[in-house]
């Protein structure tokens, strides 16, 4: 079972984070603790709050133990960017790019880990999905014959932009 936990708007720049971040991907979760409480780089004081605060919300929500805890995947997108300028010689003002991250952290509990709790909240969803099937009165094979419309596919982007992106976001001078 996957369990995802959010932190919004931290002021530390994207790149500074997702290079933390990438230590822990893919590690059992108290051993990636162990790793980000020895890291003195700054980003990894937060990315260890926000471990510790999933790993805590799966026991107390779910009964799952730390033991049996693992990060799936850890996500670090850019946030808003907070825009400052600096006087800057004859009477012009150098814009100054503060940014911030959006961090999403995946766990996932491994083997027969998952509580009781769980199991029954899965049962209630297809419970409730039966309910609401009858109500409407449609039987399965109106289901399938009931009209979907088609999905929609946008352009596909270019493989290799990230080269590029990453030369032409550097600042000139």
């Amino acid at each position: 079972m996957q369990f995802k936990f959010y932190l919004r708007n931290l002021r530390i720049a994207p790149r500074k984070v997702r290079s933390v971040a990438a230590l822990i991907k893919r590690m059992p979760a108290l051993s990636a603790q162990n790793q980000l409480g020895f890291q003195v780089r700054r980003p990894a004081e937060s990315l260890l709050k926000l471990l510790k605060s999933g790993i805590a919300s799966a026991d107390r929500n779910f009964n799952v133990k730390a033991d049996h805890l693992y990060i799936r995947n850890i996500l670090v997108d850019e946030g808003p960017m907070l825009k400052r300028f600096r006087p800057r010689a004859h009477g012009r003002a150098g814009a100054i790019h503060k940014k911030t991250s959006h961090i999403t952290l995946v766990l996932e509990s491994v083997g027969a880990a998952v509580s009781a709790a769980a199991k029954k909240s899965k049962l209630a969803a297809k419970k409730s999905e039966k309910a609401v099937a009858v109500q409407e009165g449609k039987t399965k094979e109106e289901q399938k014959t009931s009209f979907e419309a088609p999905k929609v596919i946008g352009p596909k982007t270019q493989a290799g932009a990230g080269f590029g992106r990453r030369i032409f976001r550097r600042k000139v001078v």
